[in-house]
């Protein structure tokens, strides 16, 4: 809760001046004191950051896979029908070759929604876990459980269709509990002028990921050498593997237990967020959480953007192939497009989010909400354009690579939101929301599933997915809108005495507006 700011205008304007001085000072500090050292921070921010690409590479490899996995009919052209008509195959087009695997579009939506019943099981677990232990362990073996299931994939999808989906589902129960034991490491390393632009850095790695995973998943999908596609799971899954040992070594759970960190950098941490305990001391307020109207905010607002972000993860891939025909290569290097302009837009636009609070030039809970619209209504009227732009492939790229670089504006959104109602509980509240927005992982295939056709898909079809995805995403951001909050919540601290005590960095720094 942010320490009471009066009416009188002199004063709120002698306030806000000390703490901009404060903020300065906090950052000259930071900036002169640790010159010579790597930031021990820093570190762990391009760890996590190779962590969210290892475990996103080998979350949306099987979007491409699954292509060359089934032995899908060929699509007759019908000009009676709805469709895009197949163009005539040049000499770079690269012949699709036989499947595997007779599965049929309600089955192909089974698998692809798979991961997604575990994954969301260890959100809430994975998150208080890492806040009383430390989110190290949690993180690490996370992405450690997710390569090794990655690796067996392959093997269970020779053996059986429900194999093949147990595997996926015990590959979601390790992912699931890395994004809530970085937002709990985050809380502990991460001075709040900070947040937006390390948010952006460490959870962009998701994008990068998705960028670089696609296209050699589609290049590996034409070679002969082991049947193409299972190079996919091995190739990601002995990344991470390779990946778990460098974290162990490098990243510790607090900067007080980092052993090569510079003490200046200590100060400078300690000085911005006080100093982090090894263990929280307050049991789960479930009950305040259940009636906590900014997390409903918070929760409603991920549930929107996961949808329509799924929608075209798990989903994209299948539409460029079956209505706009593009061969397996050209189709995962285009459908990586969005992600990386995503990526890109989101870390300029987090500096520029970080930029303006520390100038002072707008609040903390201005800036979430502005950037939470942008990142919401953006991307949605992108795909009402792609709706609409029918078969036209040029106008399809350009639209989803030019508004998909908007939704990287969430990191500056509602991302760290749950830090300024509760540092001690963010990890734990992170599992909440994440879980809950990741429903959104399994149901918006199975409901793609059901609207799409097995036999002949159509634009009709897939206009009425881009008009629900996107009619979902706008209306959650509208909940966003009328009930987000920074306000550090009465219940995150024992008493109100520790609470203030924490406070002139975390509420004096964002006065609300």
């Amino acid at each position: 809760m942010p320490l009471p700011i009066e009416e009188d205008p002199i004063i709120n304007a002698d306030i806000r001046d000390d703490v901009t001085s404060s903020n300065r000072n906090l950052v000259e500090v930071d900036r002169e004191e640790t010159t010579g050292w790597i930031k021990s921070r820093t570190v762990l921010g391009i760890m996590g950051f190779l962590g969210f690409a290892n475990v996103y590479a080998m979350r949306v490899n099987l979007s491409v896979a699954i292509v060359a996995m089934v032995n899908s009919t060929t699509v007759q052209n019908n000009s009676t029908l709805d469709v895009c008509l197949a163009p005539t195959p040049s000499n770079t087009t690269i012949p699709p070759k036989p499947g595997e695997f007779n599965w049929d579009a309600g089955q192909q939506s089974i698998i692809l929604g798979s991961f997604f019943y575990g994954y969301v099981l260890t959100q809430i677990p994975g998150g208080r876990i890492a806040e009383i232990f430390g989110g190290k362990l949690v993180y690490g073996i996370g992405v450690l459980l997710t390569a090794i299931f990655t690796i067996l994939s392959p093997i269970a999808a020779k053996v059986d269709f429900k194999f093949f989906i147990v595997v996926r589902v015990l590959e979601g129960l390790g992912e699931g509990v890395t994004y809530p034991a970085m937002h709990a490491m985050l809380a502990r390393w991460i001075p709040p002028l900070e947040r937006s632009k390390f948010a952006a850095y460490v959870y962009a790695g998701s994008n990068i990921g998705t960028v670089i995973s696609l296209p050699i998943s589609g290049w590996l999908c034409t070679l002969d050498y082991a049947g193409g596609w299972p190079l996919c799971f091995y190739l990601f899954g002995g990344l991470g593997v390779l990946w778990f040992i460098a974290w162990m070594f490098l990243i510790y759970d607090t900067p007080q237990n980092h052993p090569r960190i510079c003490p200046k950098e200590v100060e400078y941490i300690t000085n911005s967020i006080g100093v982090q305990e090894d263990k929280p001391s307050m049991s789960i307020p479930w009950c305040k959480f259940l009636t906590c109207l900014p997390l409903w905010a918070i929760l409603i607002a991920q549930c929107g953007q996961s949808w329509l972000f799924y929608t075209q993860l798990t989903e994209l891939p299948t539409y460029m192939n079956n209505i706009l025909h593009f061969d397996i290569v050209s189709n995962a290097r285009l459908s990586a497009l969005p992600y990386l302009t995503s990526w890109i837009a989101g870390i300029i636009i987090s500096i520029f989010a970080d930029w303006l609070l520390a100038k002072g030039w707008i609040s903390r809970q201005t800036s979430m909400k502005l950037w939470n619209t942008v990142a919401a209504f953006v991307p949605a009227f992108g795909l009402l354009g792609i709706a609409w732009a029918g078969c036209d492939r040029t106008a399809v790229m350009l639209l989803l690579s030019i508004t998909s670089a908007f939704g990287g504006a969430v990191y500056a959104g509602n991302q760290m939101n749950h830090i300024d109602l509760s540092p001690q509980f963010a990890g734990t509240m992170y599992g909440i929301t994440n879980a809950a927005s990741n429903i959104c992982g399994f149901m918006a295939p199975y409901v793609i599933g059901q609207i799409i056709s097995s036999d002949q898909q159509t634009l009709g079809q897939w206009r009425e997915v881009f008009y629900l995805a996107a009619a979902i995403d706008l209306a959650a951001n509208l909940f966003y809108l009328f009930f987000a909050s920074t306000e550090e919540q009465d219940w995150s601290r024992p008493d109100n005495d520790d609470m203030t005590a924490s406070a002139p960095v975390e509420s004096i720094m964002y006065p609300e507006s």
